[in-house]
C-alpha cells in the first residue's frame, strides 16, 4: 500500500516577511490572511516521519500554530539567516519529555551550510563549560551529490544556485521543495523526473539577481511537468493573494501559510 505524504506550508515569505515592517501598501495592509508570510519553511510528513526543511526567525511560531513536540529532522537548504535563524528554538524540542528524556535535534545540512550553523550557534557546540540549556543538536554534513536516507526516507538532494552560492533543495518520495533557486543545471531537474507535487520559489513578477521569478518558475515547472505546482518564498512585491492567482496557468499556485497538501 503506498504511504500517504502530507506536505503543510509553515511561511512562504520572503526574509523580510509580509507583512514588512514599515510598509503601506495594499499586500502589506491586506485583511486576507492569505498575504500574511511567515519566513519561508515546510514540514513533510511520510512512513512515520516528520521533516522540517529550514528553521528561520519564525520557526518557534510556525511549530506553536501546527501544535509540533517531536520531529525526525532538520533539513537546511542554505546558510542564509531567514532559513536558520531559528534554530536556537529547537531547545524547547529537546525537553518535551523530560525528565524522562532528552530528544537531540538532527539536523542535516551541506558542509558549507553546516559551519555556517556552527559559527552562529558555537555555544551549542562547546566541549567544556557547556551552558544548561543549550540546544541539543545533533548537526550531520552531507554530501548534496548523493542520496540521503534518513529513518528509512530516502531524500534526494537537488542542487542550485542562489546568486553566488550554492543551495539545495530535496525530494521525498513523489514531493519535491525548491526554495531560493537563481539557477538549476540539467542533470538536477533529472532528478525531478516523475514528481508528483513540485514546490518553487518565486519572489515577485519581475526579475531579480539572485531568486526565481514567477516566469523563472513556470518554466521550471513546464520542464518537470509534476501533476501540481505551488509557488513559495514570495515578497510583497507578488501583489495580493487573490488577483496574483488569475495570472497563474492551470495546475499552479501560490501557496499560503498553513496551507496543506495531500499526496
Amino acid at each position: 500500500m503506498a504511504q500517504n505524504t502530507t506536505l503543510t506550508f509553515l511561511g512562504t515569505g520572503t526574509s523580510q516577511g509580509v507583512p514588512v515592517i514599515g510598509c503601506r501598501c495594499a499586500v502589506c495592509r491586506s485583511a486576507d490572511a492569505r498575504d500574511h508570510r511567515l519566513r519561508t519553511s515546510a514540514m513533510i510528513e511520510t512512513q512515520g516521519c516528520r521533516f522540517i526543511i529550514d528553521a528561520g526567525p519564525d520557526f518557534r511560531v510556525q511549530m506553536l500554530r501546527e501544535d509540533i513536540s517531536h520531529i525526525t529532522a532538520i533539513l537546511l537548504t542554505h546558510k542564509h539567516k531567514d532559513h536558520t535563524g531559528g534554530i536556537d528554538d529547537v531547545r524547547a524540542l529537546n525537553f518535551v519529555d523530560y525528565p524522562h528524556a532528552v530528544h537531540t535535534v538532527n539536523i542535516y545540512a551541506t558542509p558549507d551550510t553546516a559551519a555556517c550553523v556552527r559559527k552562529d550557534y558555537d555555544y551549542a557546540f562547546v566541549s567544556n563549560n557547556r551552558y544548561r540549556g543549550v540546544p541539543e543538536i545533533a548537526l550531520h554534513e552531507f554530501d548534496d551529490s548523493q542520496p540521503l536516507n534518513i529513518n528509512g526516507v530516502e531524500i534526494t538532494p537537488i542542487r542550485g544556485h542562489h546568486s553566488r552560492f550554492a543551495t539545495t533543495g530535496y525530494r521525498i518520495g513523489d514531493v519535491a521543495y525548491l526554495t531560493d533557486f537563481k539557477e538549476i543545471d540539467a542533470s538536477e531537474v533529472e532528478k525531478l523526473c516523475g514528481v508528483r507535487v513540485l514546490v518553487v520559489n518565486a519572489l515577485r513578477f519581475t526579475p531579480h539577481d539572485s531568486h526565481f521569478s514567477v516566469d523563472d518558475a513556470l518554466s521550471l515547472i513546464s520542464r518537470v511537468r509534476p501533476e501540481r505546482a505551488y509557488l513559495t518564498h514570495m515578497s510583497h512585491e507578488v501583489g495580493l493573494h487573490e488577483e496574483a492567482q488569475r495570472r497563474l496557468p492551470e495546475g499552479v499556485w501560490f501557496a499560503y501559510d498553513g496551507l496543506k497538501v495531500e499526496i
